[in-house]
């Protein structure tokens, strides 16, 4: 489903009872809501198939796709700087 996906998508690799994701959730929701991206939480963990795909191995990992191929990632943000990264690769 990943892979045939047409456009941006934000992929974030994690788990509800992480203290990383949830300190990550406020910078992670404006990012998406101000370049209005599809945004899919998936919760990693042992024998996650999706993950170990991508090879996740710190939680939150946060992939930016475009028609299913990787551009961007970053791992553990905390603060919406943290994600100028993926902010950089968007189209203006």
């Amino acid at each position: 489903d990943v892979q045939a996906q047409a456009g941006w998508l934000l992929l974030e690799f994690g788990a509800p009872w992480c203290g990383h994701c949830q300190a990550a959730q406020p910078a992670l929701q404006a990012f998406v809501d101000a370049h209005d991206l599809p945004h899919w939480k998936i919760e990693d963990g042992k024998g996650r198939t999706l993950g170990r795909a991508f090879g996740v191995k710190l939680k939150p990992n946060v992939v930016l796709l475009r028609d299913g191929q990787e551009v961007e990632r970053v791992v553990r943000p905390v603060a919406s700087a943290d994600l100028s990264t993926l902010q950089a690769a968007l189209p203006v």
